[in-house]
């Protein structure tokens, strides 16, 4: 068990920062402007929250990127309180316990709740870059997320899992910041800027 909810405060932390003109804005996500990386936060919040509860439904069965996420005008209202709520749901320690399931997987509890930390993580760090904004997770969260992608680029670990969650690994100083490596691990650049 770890807390999510230094990486969910951090993400809600951006969300006064979001001006409307930026929600057109590209992200480190190819598909997604800001807009569609808040709706799939939306989503993903509610999904993990739920699995964390284990109330299986059409919050944790709809598999992810079926569509493009289409964000609700009420999102400023509705992802605080869902960040909130996921992270008051994985501090019981039932929601690491026997399996779960999210996206249409069942996975175990622990494992949901790690993937849960790196989606919040992640996507603050492209929300942040593409807005212009600071961003500083904590390092327990960063360490939890460093510790799940770094297999994904052993290169001794052959097949799909080399490419990654989000793309293949970009290779990162080992010196780099560990913010920087988790970025790099994920698939993104750790230097990338809107308009590149």
């Amino acid at each position: 068990m770890f807390d999510l909810g230094p990486a969910c405060r951090e993400v809600a932390g951006l969300l006064g920062g979001i001006t409307d003109d930026q929600l057109t804005r590209p992200t480190p996500c190819p598909d997604y402007a800001v807009r569609e990386v808040l709706a799939h936060l939306v989503g993903l919040t509610a999904g993990f929250r739920d699995a964390a509860r284990k109330e299986l439904g059409p919050t944790t069965d709809t598999a992810p990127n079926t569509t493009l996420p289409v964000l609700d005008t009420d999102w400023r209202e509705v992802l605080p309180r869902q960040l909130d709520e996921l992270a008051t749901a994985w501090r019981s320690p039932a929601a690491w316990e026997g399996f779960t399931r999210i996206g249409g997987v069942d996975l175990p509890g622990a494992v949901a709740g790690i993937v849960a930390l790196n989606e919040v993580q992640l996507h603050g760090w492209d929300l942040a870059r593409s807005t212009g904004q600071s961003y500083g997770p904590d390092e327990a969260s960063l360490r939890a997320s460093y510790a799940m992608l770094a297999p994904m680029a052993d290169p001794d670990n052959p097949g799909p899992a080399q490419e990654g969650l989000f793309g293949p690994p970009v290779p990162t100083p080992e010196d780099a910041p560990l913010l920087d490596r988790v970025v790099g691990l994920s698939g993104r650049r750790p230097d990338w800027r809107p308009g590149e």
